[in-house]
């Protein structure tokens, strides 16, 4: 039994970035459609977007960080989807999806309602840390790897 799982898992990691395709353009079109809404809504729905920055005591420009949730979701998701500025993405939607996960905890709606956004949340910071894979425009202007020792001796 051991044999076969070592063998299935060799053929598996020979795929590596076909999955990390798999993965991006999933979870990438799915945060586009979620996000497009937010981003085409308008003023009143920045708005309301906006207010759960006050869960941060943050009260200032509620329609900016509205737009900046759209934007996050909606750009982000495209951004992950084509692997272009990948980590930079990944990075506004782990910062989106905790606001959001707060927000909802804050405002009564239990673990159940905001256990997704928490999820995705996590999902997102494995893939900061993954990267985009070779398939991705990343990959394609060498944005993936920084020169040997340019900022740090890993």
């Amino acid at each position: 039994m051991k044999e076969l799982y070592i063998f299935f898992s060799q053929i598996l990691t020979s795929y590596r970035n076909l999955g990390l395709l798999i993965f991006r353009l999933g979870i990438g079109g799915m945060f586009m459609w979620h996000g497009f809404p937010k981003i085409a809504g308008g003023m009143d729905k920045w708005l309301e977007l906006g207010k759960a920055m006050g869960v941060f005591g943050i009260h200032f420009a509620p329609a900016f960080w509205g737009f900046m949730s759209g934007f996050s979701e909606f750009i982000g998701g495209i951004f992950i989807a084509i692997g272009l500025f990948y980590r930079l993405a990944c990075l506004l939607l782990v910062l989106n999806l905790s606001t959001a996960f707060a927000s909802q905890m804050v405002g009564g709606k239990g673990l159940l309602k905001a256990s997704q956004s928490l999820e995705d949340s996590f999902a997102f910071l494995g893939a900061l840390f993954i990267g985009p894979g070779k398939y991705s425009i990343d990959e394609y202007l060498r944005l993936n790897e920084p020169e040997q020792g340019k900022y740090w001796n890993v």
